[in-house]
């Protein structure tokens, strides 16, 4: 028996803020009907499927903020986002096993392995396997994806309201001709991945 984490991450391909990846364990009689990749999704059924993942799944999310993207590039600071995420998981799971009562199922840590979105497996000390569009056909990749993205925007609001003239609520730091014109006219915001092309 083994026991699927999916990891995905968001944020990508901006031009500001940091790169978020979620990693996810459901439980055997979660809702799998709510998810799908978040892509897929409209901001309501993402954030209702969000609310539902954290109240019955073993989830955690984990940011890389622009400044280290600079320094190791946007891949590298992807697949250290979704270890991070990994490394929270699996320091919770003993707990989140005795709390909904799964020990009885034979549920251990040595059982669990890793599906990551894409083509390249981040540096976890567990087995893990890269799957190009997991995020569209596991479940718990695409709880991960979820929990990623949304929690992303979130901070990307939150930025919003210290910056607001560089528009991030609405185009969450994406290369929007907005956000490309506004940058080149005030200089690049506090949170910009210098690193990246303009």
């Amino acid at each position: 028996m083994e026991i699927i984490c999916g990891l995905d991450e968001a944020g990508r391909g901006p031009l500001a803020g940091p790169v978020s990846a979620g990693a996810v364990i459901l439980p055997p009689d979660f809702p799998v009907e709510l998810l799908d990749d978040s892509k897929a999704l409209t901001e309501k059924r993402r954030e209702k499927a969000e609310a539902v993942i954290k109240e019955k799944a073993l989830w955690a999310i984990a940011f890389v903020n622009h400044d280290v993207i600079d320094q190791i590039n946007i891949l590298q600071a992807s697949l250290l986002a979704m270890k991070n995420a990994l490394d929270q998981v699996i320091q919770k799971f003993p707990e989140w096993i005795k709390m909904n009562g799964l020990e009885k199922s034979g549920w251990n840590a040595g059982m669990i392995r890793a599906i990551a979105d894409g083509n390249k497996v981040p540096p976890v000390g567990i087995p893990c396997e890269a799957k190009v569009k997991a995020d569209a056909t596991y479940p718990a990749v695409m709880a991960a994806s979820i929990i990623a993205k949304v929690g992303r925007d979130r901070l990307m609001k939150e930025y919003d309201l210290k910056y607001p003239e560089y528009g991030y609520a609405k185009h969450k730091g994406y290369p929007t001709k907005a956000h490309v014109e506004v940058c080149r006219k005030l200089g690049p915001s506090p949170i910009q991945r210098l690193s990246f092309t303009y």
